[in-house]
């Protein structure tokens, strides 16, 4: 079931590889997530001394969070993957061009997982050629609407 996605990463990258990872979270951020109060459009994946973490994710903290707690609402996060995943991604991070990006958050069998996707930069162009074709499907079922009334 998921929770929130990020559109943009497949506008602004080539999604190459899809890895899932369990998140590292606090009591509060659980039940914010669970309460839809997450977003993922501007974070980003990085590896740090052989960590993947996630930064730049804002979970809202709930009003009745606990007041023994100051929710930090943008903290990073530590992505939970197998050794050798995290050796793997490592690897291709260091290639130019590669970086690492969160595409969704969902629930596998009650847990928060995370999507992450190693992707590499579109250039504007792409972008362009992505706009154009996306114009073009729409004029083509347009056209196929009003085929089949007339």
């Amino acid at each position: 079931m998921s929770i929130v996605d990020n559109k943009k990463a497949f506008f602004d990258y080539f999604i190459e590889d899809r890895y899932e990872a369990g998140l590292e979270l606090e009591g509060w951020e659980v039940k914010a997530i669970r309460a839809g109060r997450v977003g993922i459009k501007e974070a980003y994946v990085r590896v740090i001394r052989s960590q993947v973490w996630l930064v730049g994710a804002n979970i809202s903290p709930l009003n009745s969070a606990s007041t023994h707690i100051r929710p930090d609402a943008i903290r990073m996060r530590r992505c939970l993957l197998h050794r050798e995943e995290i050796n793997k991604l490592i690897g291709k991070v260091k290639e130019k061009g590669y970086t690492l990006i969160p595409i969704n958050l969902h629930f596998s069998k009650g847990r928060v997982k995370l999507e992450i996707g190693l992707a590499k930069g579109k250039k504007d162009h792409d972008k362009r050629a992505a706009i154009k074709d996306r114009e073009n499907q729409r004029d083509a079922a347009d056209a196929m609407k009003k085929a089949g009334r007339a």
